[in-house]
């Protein structure tokens, strides 16, 4: 169940950090209201915050985030923005899961 509940909180992260960034983008390419930076700061303020929840180490929780990240971004790419990811955006995700997987559920010294 822990590693569900990681692989979740992870998500809402990306989520989080996605929507805090795109909404800026929106307004710098593609001319949409000024008033979008406000839920685009609260949403990576959340980012911020849900990154404090997972137990282990910063550092270990920022590594293993990415690979995380990789995933949803690439699921972004596909609902958001309507582009189909090729095989290797696939394989990226993979990969990027697998190296995540290793860094939070590997085994520990001590």
């Amino acid at each position: 169940m822990d590693m569900l509940r990681t692989l979740a909180l992870f998500v809402l992260t990306a989520l989080a950090e996605i929507v805090g960034c795109y909404l800026p983008y929106l307004w710098l390419k593609q001319g949409k209201p000024i008033w979008l930076l406000i839920p685009a700061a609260g949403s990576l303020a959340l980012f911020a915050w849900l990154l404090t929840l997972h137990p282990t180490a910063a550092g270990r929780v920022y590594a293993a985030y990415g690979g995380v990240y990789i995933g949803v971004a690439v699921i972004w790419l596909m609902v958001v923005d309507k582009i189909k990811p090729t095989g290797t955006d696939w394989l990226g995700v993979a990969v990027s899961l697998v190296g995540m997987g290793i860094i939070m559920f590997g085994r520990r010294a001590g």
